[in-house]
């Protein structure tokens, strides 16, 4: 127990908060939103996970530098591929239930 009282006085959790909130602002960024990936996945699948590959690259990148400038390189890598792993997969299966489902979009494809 004395272990884990030693760890949280070095102030980990705020470059781990730092660098999952980094990761959730830089897809965000990127991209519209799980709930707009899944209502248009039918017309834009495609699209919507080209930019979720980009932003989890951007992101990975300023948790690799967060990373090499913190005294605690594990506490931003972990927190940002904590939030990585779930934003990822939140895309992941947005984009499968929008393609599974028979609903109508909020684009046109028809350019109308």
């Amino acid at each position: 127990m004395s272990d884990f009282a030693a760890l949280k006085t070095k102030n980990r959790a705020v470059p781990f908060m730092v660098a999952a909130g980094l990761v959730y602002e830089i897809i965000a960024a990127a991209c519209s939103s799980p709930q707009t990936a899944e209502i248009n996945a039918n017309s834009r699948s495609e699209t919507l996970m080209k930019w979720v590959k980009i932003g989890m690259a951007q992101a990975a990148v300023f948790v690799a530098i967060a990373s090499i400038l913190s005294e605690t390189s594990w506490a931003p890598i972990f927190g940002g591929t904590l939030a990585g792993t779930m934003m990822g997969l939140s895309y992941v299966h947005a984009n499968a239930a929008g393609l599974a489902s028979a609903e109508p979009g909020t684009e046109d494809t028809n350019g109308q």
